[in-house]
């Protein structure tokens, strides 16, 4: 479990050890940086040493947020870079231009579920197998030393390489075009000019419009030895793809779109882990998101019922602490509230006459894949793989 930060703060005055109150160095605030006095005295008498940190040199990186109370330990990276531009021979989704999916907005029939011809289902497989190469270039690409931008713009460029346009771009005004989660944060991540660390684990959403169709498709990885060393980051992680594996077991026509939320959270406090409530599985065919909803907790109320020809996401978001989230000022980038680890695993389902079919499915050289869970030996505290 997360502590709260400020129980472990230690006055930045170069001559003092005492702990630090709620002073902080306007200076630091403005640059992104944190630090904290014990009095108005020590941070006057400390001055002339403190000040050189804010003449050190500098990238041109700040925090956008300096006064919001992070929960864990992650801050953005600003500035973004600047919007990717999109050549006009790219088939558009309605909202690339204003941010507004206003087909998705129609309220007549919203509710109703579509149900998928065979030449549309064939165009779902196209975009949904694009998404996967797409997906699995942006892992390759993943690791300590590069830049959640970068991933940004490699997602980017291999989008448009298969005459794509990438989904989230846009999308109510979202300014990327992938979304990376990093550590504590849920889901929606924003690309910045944050390095991932050896350490992190890094969930990579992404999803494609092409040939009037979406297909959508994330995973979580491990960034480095020091992740897949780390008991907590492996179990949240392979508990969240196992969540998602055990719950498309289900999947047949006539299954209730209630019932994985039962299957997921009942695995899931298994390994000791909760399930985020707030964001759920959805429709997708030529909308982004559409009917029906696909909650991922016991107990829930969603509505419908499978049939062959429906396309849907099913996309546990599991956290090794609290399911409830917290938002930051970007409007996007979704926290557990007690800063702990989160992971999630997204597949797009199409549901045939016998069961279902992945249409995101991994392919044979894929990145990632499933890892043992570690369990710390009793007699010396030294990791092991778990049987």
């Amino acid at each position: 479990m997360a502590t709260d930060a400020s129980d472990q703060r230690t006055c930045a005055g170069g001559d003092c050890s005492n702990d630090a109150g709620s002073l902080q160095c306007p200076n630091c605030q403005k640059l992104g940086k944190e630090s904290y006095f014990c009095s108005q005295e020590c941070f006057k008498r400390n001055w002339s040493e403190h000040k050189k940190l804010h003449k050190s040199k500098t990238t041109g990186h700040f925090n956008p947020f300096p006064t919001f109370p992070f929960t864990g330990s992650l801050r953005p990276v600003y500035p973004l870079s600047a919007k990717r531009e999109v050549p006009k021979t790219i088939h558009l989704p309605d909202y690339a231009k204003d941010g507004i999916p206003r087909s998705e907005q129609v309220f007549v029939g919203r509710n109703k579920i579509a149900v998928l011809d065979l030449k549309q289902q064939e165009g779902m497989r196209k975009v949904c197998r694009l998404a996967r190469e797409v997906l699995d270039i942006a892992a390759r690409a993943a690791k300590p030393g590069v830049t959640t931008d970068f991933i940004d713009e490699i997602v980017h460029k291999a989008c448009l390489e298969r005459d794509s346009y990438p989904s989230p771009l846009n999308y109510c005004h979202f300014p990327k075009s992938v979304c990376t989660s990093p550590n504590e944060v849920i889901c929606h991540g924003i690309p910045d000019q944050r390095v991932l660390k050896d350490g992190d684990i890094l969930n990579i959403d992404v999803t494609l419009y092409h040939g009037g169709f979406h297909g959508d498709i994330n995973e979580t990885y491990y960034i480095g030895d020091k992740a897949l060393a780390d008991e907590g980051s492996v179990r949240v992680t392979e508990t969240a793809r196992e969540c998602l594996d055990r719950a498309i077991e289900l999947v047949k026509p006539g299954m209730l779109f209630r019932d994985p939320g039962n299957v997921i959270e009942k695995f899931a406090k298994t390994r000791d882990c909760s399930v985020i409530k707030t964001y759920c599985g959805h429709g997708i065919n030529q909308l982004f998101h559409c009917a029906p909803n696909v909650p991922h907790y016991a107990k829930n109320k969603a509505v419908g019922t499978a049939k062959p020809g429906m396309c849907f996401t099913i996309e546990p978001m599991i956290s090794l602490g609290t399911h409830r989230d917290k938002t930051w000022p970007d409007d996007w980038t979704s926290v557990t509230t007690d800063g702990t680890r989160t992971a999630q695993f997204e597949h797009t389902l199409l549901v045939t006459e016998t069961g279902v079919e992945i249409l995101t499915a991994r392919f044979p050289d894929s990145p990632g894949g499933p890892v043992p869970l570690i369990t710390p030996a009793a007699s010396n505290g030294d990791a092991t793989a778990a049987t």
